[in-house]
């Protein structure tokens, strides 16, 4: 965060739509690759440079091209130049903490949305930014690093399967979009998988270590919500959406997109709920037991307190006592001490205090 900061800190003052990258660099070499595809064909290769990606702007085919990594600020930028890309939309690409928001244009539609990765509930949950260009016969997606969740779409673009070789590319920035909204499905599998965890952790055996797994799962919300909740208003915004890039046809997907994404809001809140319920399970089980203690140590202090009375009493060594003087006078305050604690005893039991 504290690089972050300091790369934010260095374009002040700087024009609008100066290109500097805001982020982490997190592959050592841009890797570029296009899917170029129609109904009967289709062609995929890893571009060496970004020049290769240029004579697909005018094709008639549908061309998916895919960036991964976005250090190399020049590579954006010519990028940017030859599809006619407006300089703000490049500097929101290269800003990786940009809210997740959709942009629309004459001649594209811009994505901006979090990309969150949890392979099981152990690991700890990752996000990237993606960035999505939709043009009229292409599209373009921007990410931080190599591997993604668009595994999928790929493999059914190169299969055939379904209608995304039939339609155009608004189709394939649907599917994009579609396998992220998914994506945030097997991570809250995994979140809710933690929270039974600690919830039986929480009514057996509640200590720092559940209150500090309380707090990550708290925090893991925030950070889900912040991100996913923006993504309503994307596709909402996207749905509504009146432009030629966009079909009819696809806007019946779109609207699914749409309840995905509300079905994942609503997971997300009642997740939330939860952890804020079991954090105050957490204090009420620590405050019941504080309170057991307490007892235990009051029963204690009310036992001793007459047993204490009468050793004060007989400890004063007066001369004129006659109890000192009787033979069995040591003993018989014993046993009147051990009545006394009896009769506590029983009294305590028949309140259940103990």
């Amino acid at each position: 965060m504290r690089r972050l900061i300091r790369k934010r800190s260095e374009k002040a003052g700087l024009p609008p739509g100066t290109l500097v990258y805001v982020g982490e660099k997190k592959v050592e070499k841009v890797k570029i690759s296009i899917i170029d595809y129609d109904e009967n064909q289709i062609t995929e290769k890893a571009a060496a440079t970004i020049e290769e990606c240029f004579p697909f702007k005018d094709k008639p085919n549908v061309t998916w091209i895919n960036i991964d990594g976005l250090h190399e600020v020049d590579i954006i930028e010519k990028l940017g130049s030859h599809f006619g890309l407006h300089p703000l939309l490049l500097e929101d690409i290269l800003n990786t903490e940009q809210r997740p928001k959709l942009e629309e244009s004459e001649n594209y539609i811009f994505f901006v949305l979090k990309m969150i990765f949890s392979v099981d509930k152990d690991e700890e949950m990752q996000a990237e930014q993606v960035s999505i260009i939709l043009g009229p016969n292409f599209v373009i997606s921007f990410q931080e690093r190599q591997g993604d969740v668009f595994d999928a779409v790929r493999d059914r673009i190169r299969k055939s399967k379904g209608r995304i070789r039939r339609v155009g590319a608004d189709y394939l920035a649907y599917a994009l979009l579609d396998a992220i909204v998914d994506s945030y499905f097997s991570v809250l599998e995994n979140v809710g998988e933690k929270i039974e965890d600690t919830e039986q952790q929480l009514t057996v055996n509640p200590s720092t270590q559940t209150l500090q797994l309380i707090r990550k799962l708290k925090n893991e919300m925030i950070f889900l919500r912040k991100s996913v909740w923006p993504l309503r208003e994307l596709i909402s915004g996207f749905q509504r959406l009146e432009t030629s890039l966009v079909q009819q046809l696809t806007g019946v997907y779109i609207r699914d997109v749409y309840d995905h994404t509300i079905q994942v809001i609503d997971t997300i809140e009642s997740y939330r709920d939860m952890i804020s319920g079991m954090l105050d399970i957490y204090l009420s089980s620590i405050s019941n037991r504080m309170n057991e203690v307490m007892k235990v140590l009051t029963i204690f202090a009310s036992i001793f307190i007459p047993l204490t009375f009468f050793a004060g009493i007989y400890g004063m060594n007066f001369e004129n006592m006659p109890e000192l003087s009787w033979q069995w006078g040591y003993f018989g305050l014993l046993g009147f001490m051990a009545i006394i604690i009896i009769v506590l005893v029983i009294y305590f039991k028949r309140k259940k205090w103990l």
